[in-house]
């Protein structure tokens, strides 16, 4: 390979994650001022809302595979083992906490929840199988998507321009892609959680875990207690 050819592919790789974004944030943002952005609070309760995500999220984690192809697929992405798990487990805990306090905190400002329009307003045992179904693909399969387009090849595509780049953009970015305006000051600041979390620990692993943590608590509260979105 020549001396010019790793640098024109990792540009290469840089444009191509960045057309993916902004897609995601256009098609977002479009929807929401057509009137189609929010969905009935009662989404997650119907299989459509599985397969449509399932469908989705699959397309963007190809994307995002595709990009990484024949480079250090495991360093693109961030799959390398944690520093330390105590200090994971310690950052994953206090990031938590504070996005969750961060969020009850201007909830009856911004009703960054309701704005995103995926959580159910209360349990209906009747249907809980998609329920089920869709608490695995937002959990589960959702953040280990976000994450690698992210905290994992967006995180060291950018770290090049320096850690302050590769934080704030992908924060920036990660939140402009939900096409949401209330909850944007929330979702940048967890953007910012996770992109720490990737930081200090060199790797995505974390981040999935964090995020699939929160994410899993907003659903539990929407059927037990109130509506509040997720990530």
């Amino acid at each position: 390979m020549s001396a010019h050819a790793e640098p024109a592919r990792s540009n290469g790789r840089l444009a191509g994650w960045l057309v993916l974004v902004g897609t995601l944030a256009a098609l977002g943002y479009a929807a929401r001022l057509s009137g189609d952005g929010t969905p009935a609070r009662d989404f997650l309760y119907t299989w459509t809302a599985f397969v449509g995500g399932a469908i989705q999220f699959g397309i963007m984690l190809a994307i995002v595979l595709a990009l990484a192809a024949g480079g250090p697929v495991r360093e693109l992405l961030g799959l390398g083992r944690p520093r330390s798990w105590k200090v994971a487990a310690a950052l994953i805990v206090g990031i938590l906490v504070g996005t969750l306090a961060l969020g009850a905190a201007l909830d009856p400002f911004l009703q960054a929840g309701k704005e995103q329009g995926l959580t159910p307003e209360g349990w209906d045992p009747e249907r809980a199988a998609p329920f089920v179904a869709n608490f695995v693909l937002v959990a589960g399969f959702v953040p280990i998507a976000e994450e690698l387009t992210f905290r994992g090849i967006g995180y060291s595509l950018l770290g090049r321009f320096g850690t302050a780049v590769a934080v704030a953009g992908t924060a920036v970015l990660f939140g402009l892609a939900h096409g949401l305006v209330e909850a944007l000051p929330i979702l940048v600041a967890f953007g910012l959680g996770l992109a720490w979390l990737r930081r200090t620990t060199d790797s995505v692993v974390p981040c999935i875990v964090l995020h699939g943590i929160f994410n899993g608590i907003a659903l539990l509260a929407s059927v037990t207690l109130a509506g509040n979105g997720g990530g």
